[in-house]
């Protein structure tokens, strides 16, 4: 959980994904009415804000960009702030980049930002454990969320939003007997959306790694949920890619800061990208029948 991955898979321009029976693909263009999502929210992760690179300014423009799109709300996939988990960081360096996350965060003060913690937001190297900075509690403080995994419900949907930063990436068993109470106690009609830092299905964890190790357990609960679980977005990656199994869709949607907010990798098919995906964020639209549509934007700064 302390390195950093180069990954991908995108087009230069918006990537609509959907629900679908078989298969995440584009919305049917012959569609003869025209439904009305009753949710529309921002998926933006791996913002991974620092004082270099113009990031805050940059950061800040596109935050206005999404305001602008009629959204509900924004929910934040983790790797807030640049780095505070690798070792010799000081401790003026982390609140700096904090600092900065939560004054970018004035451009979208109207709306309401629900984040997960991503293995880049924790402070591990505090002079010792009974720190206030040290670990999760920290994170937890500064992206002004309830618990380091925790839920929620809106227009008929319910959010799940979840803690993989644990060893070999997973759910702890606290939290995986939280997540299975939590699903058992749903109405069988209530559509679920769950967001985690680290993708639980995916394609391009098999050449990058960092997906759930639990993957295997975590989709058993969802088949037995099938009719709740509708989609699980994720990050960390900072590559973008879908794939849809037993009726459950994993969107894991780029990164807003591309490579790092730098000029792009070896790899890199334009500036920022890395890899083939260009620096970005998702729309979803959320729609009472419980189908949704996953659309990435790439950011051009």
């Amino acid at each position: 959980m302390k390195r950093r991955n180069f990954i991908g898979l995108a087009s230069a321009g918006s990537v609509t994904l959907s629900a679908a029976p078989l298969f995440a693909g584009s919305v049917t263009a012959d569609m003869k009415t025209v439904k009305k999502p009753v949710l529309k929210i921002a998926h933006i992760t791996d913002v991974h804000i620092r004082p270099e690179e113009n990031a805050p300014l940059r950061f800040r423009k596109c935050l206005r960009e999404i305001s602008g799109l009629g959204i509900d709300f924004f929910l934040n996939g983790g790797d807030a702030i640049y780095a505070a988990d690798y070792d010799g960081i000081p401790r003026e360096r982390v609140r700096a980049q904090w600092k900065i996350w939560k004054d970018c965060l004035i451009e979208i003060s109207d709306y309401p930002v629900y984040s997960c913690i991503g293995n880049h937001d924790i402070w591990w190297d505090a002079p010792d454990q009974d720190d206030p900075m040290y670990g999760k509690d920290f994170v937890v403080q500064s992206l002004g969320i309830p618990h380091r995994y925790y839920s929620f419900s809106a227009k008929g949907w319910h959010f799940i939003i979840l803690d993989g930063n644990n060893p070999s990436v997973s759910l702890d068993e606290e939290q995986f007997g939280w997540l299975e109470n939590e699903l058992a106690q749903l109405p069988a009609n209530t559509p679920v959306l769950l967001m985690s830092h680290y993708p639980i299905l995916g394609v391009t964890p098999y050449w990058e790694g960092g997906m759930h190790s639990d993957y295997k357990r975590l989709k058993t609960l969802f088949y037995k949920h099938k009719d709740n679980v509708k989609l699980c977005l994720s990050g960390h990656q900072h590559l973008l890619d879908s794939v849809t199994y037993n009726g459950t869709s994993y969107f894991c949607n780029g990164a807003l800061s591309g490579f790092w907010w730098e000029k792009g990798d070896d790899y890199s098919a334009g500036k920022g990208y890395c890899q083939e995906t260009p620096p970005g964020y998702a729309i979803i639209e959320l729609y009472s029948d419980g189908t949704f549509s996953n659309t990435y934007i790439p950011h051009r700064y």
